[in-house]
């Protein structure tokens, strides 16, 4: 079983890695291989639409100076993929929309290459604005045919500077139910 993350918060290490970090801890403690991938200070590019993907069928986006191609393929071998964003004026990041467009694009035109791989969106946020973030990455995940474990509540963590989510008790527990349940569901799928 083995689960790849992304932080697509510009700050490294900040609230957004905490959270993620949190989930992997529980699943690493589930018996899964994990890995935490940071986009901060990364230029990835949006979607050109050019069609190419759909066209070629080779499972990689045209665009290849950045390293979306190397996430892509990170995705389509894991069994289990986390994204993460800070808020930013109610959405996610424009690394992680970039991310997930190019990813998504490349998915969809290769016969829904994510179908049935397991995915949950952590959200970091100052104060509100936090839902919208998770909703976006969780459209991703079921337009791509992906299953969603559950939570206590919403996958989100509040806090403002740096390790302030910790002190979020009920978004820490959050992140806890969110990793247990993440790994029962992809014991289960393994069976």
């Amino acid at each position: 079983m083995k689960v790849v993350a992304f932080n697509g918060s510009a700050r490294k290490d900040g609230n957004t890695a905490i959270l993620i970090r949190r989930v992997l801890e529980i699943l690493k403690k589930e018996g899964a291989e994990t890995e935490l991938i940071q986009l901060a200070g990364e230029q990835i590019h949006g979607c050109m639409a050019c069609g190419t993907c759909r066209k070629i069928k080779n499972k990689e986006c045209k665009i290849v100076n950045d390293n979306v191609n190397i996430y892509i393929q990170k995705m389509l071998e894991a069994d289990g993929i986390i994204l993460g964003s800070p808020t930013y004026f109610s959405m996610m990041t424009p690394e992680m929309k970039a991310l997930i467009d190019r990813a998504g694009f490349v998915a969809k035109s290769n016969s829904d290459m994510f179908k049935i791989k397991v995915g949950a969106a952590v959200v970091a946020v100052r104060r509100a604005g936090g839902v919208p973030t998770f909703d976006g990455i969780n459209h991703f995940f079921l337009i791509s045919q992906m299953i969603i474990p559950g939570s206590s509540y919403w996958n989100v963590g509040v806090g403002l500077n740096k390790g302030d989510v910790e002190k979020d008790e009920e978004g820490m527990a959050t992140m806890d139910d969110l990793g247990r349940n993440m790994a029962w569901l992809l014991k289960k799928l393994k069976t």
